[in-house]
């Protein structure tokens, strides 16, 4: 199906075997892809399911609903003290194509941004579209930017601790790299050599600090708060490459 064009809808676009389509939809299938009455195309709500459909005028005829298997084993949080400028938008986007599941942005004590609302709604639509564009089955959820502390809180608060791990990236100390640390998850292999866990979907956590890193008391935070403190290596990262490291890092100790 990789040669269809896929656009991204609202689950309650989908209604008896129809999509119905919005102007904006009907502009970008028509005049922008250059589909014709009867042309096909995949349709995802970002919410995991997929359909092949057919154009029909104003709305679309679902042929079939599609299996779509790209999704990781774990779900992954990434915490992100939000970067300056517009750093954030390629934060989003590299995260989203690499299987982030809930991005939380955080303002630090050293974060200089300070976000519009405007911006959460830019982010969220960079995210729909990044996983539009890597078959994603779901696009990820993008939080509210918070206080360091406070998001904290709220992703501590909705973790089971059985089942989750929990890091902080820090650029300077003696700590661990992550990819040793993801070595052990507990995670076991079946006999097609498929990795499995007998308590449910496991989760990561993931914290990646601002411009100058994270202060001593945000990290002694963190660790208060069940946190590991991690190396992504012997470099100094930039604060939006920092994040994409520890992505691909988890992403390629988990995938098979």
């Amino acid at each position: 199906m990789s040669q269809l064009q896929r656009i991204a809808i609202a689950p309650s676009q989908f209604q008896q075997g129809q999509i119905l389509l919005t102007k904006e939809q009907q502009h970008y299938l028509g005049r922008v892809l250059r589909l014709r009455e009867g042309d096909r195309f995949i349709a995802m709500d970002g919410k995991g399911k997929w359909w092949l459909a057919q154009l029909a005028g104003e709305q679309a005829q679902v042929l079939e609903a599609l299996l779509v298997e790209t999704e990781l084993p774990v779900s992954i949080t990434l915490m992100v003290a939000l970067p300056k400028g517009n750093g954030f938008d390629e934060v989003v986007r590299c995260c989203t194509e690499l299987g982030v599941t809930c991005i939380a942005p955080v303002l630090s004590d050293r974060t200089l941004l300070d976000p519009s609302p405007q911006k959460l709604e830019r982010w969220r639509r960079i995210a729909a579209e990044a996983a539009e564009q890597s078959e994603r089955s779901f696009v990820p959820t993008i939080l509210e930017p918070v206080a360091f502390n406070t998001g904290l809180s709220l992703v501590i608060g909705h973790l089971s601790f059985a089942n989750s791990q929990q890091y902080i990236c820090e650029a300077r100390g003696e700590f661990p790299h992550l990819k040793d640390c993801l070595q052990h998850k507990g995670q076991m292999t079946n006999d097609k050599g498929q990795m499995t866990n007998d308590k449910g979907q496991e989760t990561i956590v993931i914290a990646t600090g601002p411009e100058g890193g994270w202060t001593t008391q945000e990290v002694e935070n963190a660790i208060a708060s069940g946190f590991q403190p991690v190396s992504l290596g012997r470099r100094i990262l930039r604060a939006v490459t920092a994040p994409v490291v520890a992505l691909s890092l988890i992403t390629a100790s988990c995938e098979v």
